[in-house]
């Protein structure tokens, strides 16, 4: 990888020039790669006897020989290490000429110490005693200094970039559906656990490997494989999101999570046409999942609703996607001839606007319509002919209750959402929001038609964002105002930003993380935003294009990188001969 700062030599001729992990002592040294490999094996043998004497501290820790999930978590790093390690140096050979195996190393072992003093001080910390830490946790932690020291001390040895690595389609098609199996059987548990301390720990094993891999450049090679195999991949990330309630057990605590990841990604997902691809900041973008939601809520059958007309619920979607779009024309007419900051204070506005007059239309100080601040409570469930959306059903032996029942719903609607974004992405229409988002003066200057595309945008996403508010709002059984705040439009652009603007795995990534961490790491709400503004000023420094980024937002952040810029071009120039 020709862009690593590993590959630098220690003789360069400015030495100050040469990064400081180029200078250890040690450096390349014979001894590096055999301590590496102690370490990973101490790794994988600590693990597999007692960290802890009491039996009730992160699962049970305590047996030998039968290790939990967690430690599970560090014979993966461990198998993981080994298998760098043969590619460095050994029958994998071959495999390191294409990945930065030393760098991987380095990644896997600075997450293996960090992992095993967390759950040491965890154990000492639950039972008041670090006394209480078995010598399994210690060995298991020497191990991981062990892999660290020798991962340093090895010098990156790749020399072809997997950017233009050639593989079979069968061998990429395998690699797709396992890489999809891990990410079903990760979730599945990872919402299994309760203690907040696990669940920590599991992230943290998670996003190290994940660090490991993008480092070593599997990634890389992942996303050309992702791109050339869309088809595989797309339907089997929904035969994944599919199958993932039967793997809950009939947990409903678990289920709510999920559900409310669905409609917080789906609403995103709609942000992202008018954040992603037209370059519009939009404050203000909650209010039209409000507006479904209060369409739905309105037309249900609640003993509160205050219309009499009770359309079937396809009517309802239909009605609540219409009127936020409508909303989106009439907010979009007047403030889209502004741009920039004014139009995020516009935005902003209008979303304090919907707000409190949610909250007036109350019979007293307007129209008896929404019942002011109190809302629509008693909103009854969904009911599709005899399906009842409220009742559990079985269904392969496996029961699945309330949420469940509405998580396929809006999985439906997702994929529908989804499938605009790519169509209107892919057209004309979705070029022509590029090149207003890239340069709103040039693009008019060439023809396009920057304000209808502008509006069409505004539009376009509250229409989808309606669609998934009324489904909200039998979810959650009621409507209030100060369900929708200023907060919740922020977290939906941070969570476009986070994942990657104008992509649709980035955003789904992005809304998971923002709606998944708050309800899993409740022992930390009070510090939530300070973290999460932390993690955002990260991400702007070191990976300002978001966690999934499309090849066309790197180059825009990334722009002074010409071996970048290069890399990228050959490839496309290759799919082009290839489609020829």
């Amino acid at each position: 990888m020709s862009t690593s700062t590993t590959d630098l030599t220690p003789d360069h001729d400015d030495h100050e020039a040469v990064p400081l992990l180029e200078r250890m002592p040690g450096r390349g040294s014979a001894a590096a790669w055999p301590l590496a490999l102690v370490g990973a094996a101490l790794l994988i043998a600590g693990s597999f006897l007692s960290w802890s004497f009491p039996d009730d501290v992160l699962g049970d820790l305590s047996v030998n020989f039968y290790p939990n999930g967690l430690q599970l978590c560090v014979v993966a790093l461990g198998i993981a290490a080994v298998i760098f390690l043969l590619a460095y140096r050994g029958p994998l050979s071959r495999l390191g000429d294409w990945l930065d195996a030393a760098s991987a190393l380095r990644w896997i072992g600075l997450g293996a110490v960090i992992y095993m003093a967390a759950t040491i001080i965890a154990i000492g910390w639950q039972t008041g005693a670090i006394l209480n830490v078995n010598p399994g946790g210690w060995i298991t932690l020497i191990g991981a200094l062990l892999l660290l020291a020798g991962s340093l001390m090895l010098v990156s040895r790749n020399t072809r970039d997997p950017l233009f690595a050639k593989t079979s389609s069968w061998f990429e098609i395998i690699t797709i559906i396992v890489l999809l199996a891990l990410v079903l059987f990760g979730a599945a548990y990872a919402l299994g656990l309760e203690d907040a301390v696990s669940f920590a720990l599991f992230l943290l094993f998670a996003g190290m490997l994940s660090m490991a891999l993008t480092k070593a450049g599997v990634f890389t090679w992942l996303g050309v494989v992702s791109q050339k195999n869309r088809q595989v991949l797309m339907f089997g990330a929904f035969a994944v999101a599919f199958l993932f309630p039967f793997t809950q057990g009939g947990s409903d605590e678990n289920m709510s999570i999920a559900t409310q990841v669905l409609i917080f990604a789906a609403t995103a997902l709609g942000l992202n046409i008018v954040v992603g691809l037209a370059g519009l900041l939009d404050l203000g973008y909650i209010a039209f999942l409000g507006a479904g939601a209060y369409v739905g809520a309105i037309l249900s059958n609640s003993a509160f609703a205050t219309i009499g007309w009770k359309p079937p619920f396809i009517v309802v979607v239909l009605i609540g996607a219409l009127v936020s779009a409508i909303l989106g024309l009439i907010i979009g007419s007047p403030t889209l001839r502004v741009s920039g900051d004014y139009l995020a204070i516009v935005t902003l506005a209008f979303g304090e606007i919907f707000r409190f007059t949610m909250g007036n239309l109350d019979g007293n100080n307007g129209p008896d319509l929404t019942n002011g601040p109190n809302g629509i409570p008693a909103i009854p469930d969904l009911k599709f002919g005899s399906f009842d959306f409220g009742q559990p059903h079985e269904v392969f032996g496996i029961t699945l209750g309330r949420f469940a029942n509405y998580y396929f719903l809006l999985l439906v609607i997702a994929a529908f959402i989804i499938f605009v974004f790519i169509r209107l992405n892919n057209s004309r229409i979705g070029r022509g929001w590029v090149a207003i988002r890239e340069d709103e003066k040039a693009a008019e200057a060439m023809g396009v038609n920057v304000f209808g595309l502008k509006l069409f945008a505004f539009a376009g996403g509250a229409f989808l964002a309606g669609m998934a508010g009324t489904v909200k709002a039998h979810h959650d059984v009621s409507v209030t105002p100060d369900q929708y705040i200023f907060l919740e439009s922020a977290f939906l652009l941070a969570a476009v930003v986070l994942g990657g603007m104008g992509t649709v795995a980035g955003v789904l990534v992005g809304a998971t993380i923002l709606k998944l961490l708050p309800e899993k790491l409740r022992f930390i709400a009070d510090y939530r935003l300070m973290i999460f503004g932390l993690v955002l000023v990260l991400m702007m420094r070191f990976r300002p294009e978001g966690l999934i980024a499309s090849q066309r937002r790197k180059l825009e952040f990334h722009h002074d990188d010409e071996d970048l810029a290069q890399r990228i071009e050959e490839v496309h120039l290759e799919e082009a001969e290839a489609k020829a």
